[in-house]
């Protein structure tokens, strides 16, 4: 049965990530992280009289935190732009100027966006989801979100899914965020599975590299925003526009 789903017949379990592979929320983050990095990045620059270069949703969404724990992406891009904020604590204020409270802040705008825009699944991914099921393989979703439930009730595919590893269930047992393997790892074990015999898909090369080095059986990249390239050198098995290509 795998290969109707275009994977190798070893594979027993599907690992998905959420935004960019089952749900159209990759869009409403790269807003959010822009709307956050570039008010924030603009106030500093007046206040120092540094030159104000805005957050792009291209190059700086794809390589600095796409598919990371909030306060990881926070800490990654403003490192890039070499600056330096205290950590803060979860608690912290939307308005604070630490690693956290600029973190609560996109978190927040994120909501936002969700309530007024709703959210959509992709059709590609539906199918291959009834389908996975269809074909009696196990079935998770790995996220760093910690809306990851609301988004899944919200698209209508929380019943297609088994195990929701996220961001809440990383915090609760201490699990590195992508590119780490951990949540993976995860995912892998609440489902009774080695890794050899599972997959991941993930249209984030942070994701694909978490596959790659967690040893998974197969790595599916999922290329929404032509970075395909980027995707085989970080460890993707196969390269796919949407996950329905996989079926045969």
């Amino acid at each position: 049965m795998c290969a109707v789903l275009g994977l190798p017949d070893r594979i027993t379990a599907c690992l998905f990530d959420l935004d960019g592979v089952l749900t159209q929320t990759a869009k409403v983050h790269a807003e959010a992280w822009k709307r956050t990095f570039d008010e924030y990045l603009r106030q500093r620059a007046q206040r120092t009289g540094e030159p104000f270069a805005e957050f792009d949703k291209g190059h700086d969404y794809n390589e600095y935190v796409d598919g990371m724990p909030r306060y990881d992406g926070v800490r990654t891009f403003l490192k890039s732009r070499g600056i330096e904020l205290p950590e803060g604590t979860p608690g912290d204020p939307p308005s604070a100027e630490t690693i956290c409270g600029i973190g609560n802040r996109k978190n927040e705008l994120v909501l936002a966006l969700i309530r007024t825009e709703g959210v959509e699944a992709y059709d590609g991914s539906v199918k291959y989801l009834h389908a996975a099921r269809d074909a009696g393989l196990r079935r998770a979703v790995v996220s760093a979100s910690a809306n990851c439930r609301d988004v899944l009730r919200a698209a209508g595919i929380e019943d297609l899914l088994e195990v929701r590893i996220d961001g809440i269930v990383a915090d609760r047992e201490h699990l590195k965020g992508k590119p780490a393997p951990d949540t993976f790892l995860a995912g892998a074990r609440a489902l009774g599975v080695a890794p050899d015999a599972a997959v991941v898909f993930e249209d984030a090369t942070a994701g694909v590299q978490a596959g790659h080095d967690g040893h998974f059986g197969y790595v599916v990249g999922v290329d929404r925003v032509g970075h395909a390239d980027d995707l085989r050198q970080h460890g993707a098995s196969v390269v796919v526009d949407d996950l329905a290509d996989l079926l045969t």
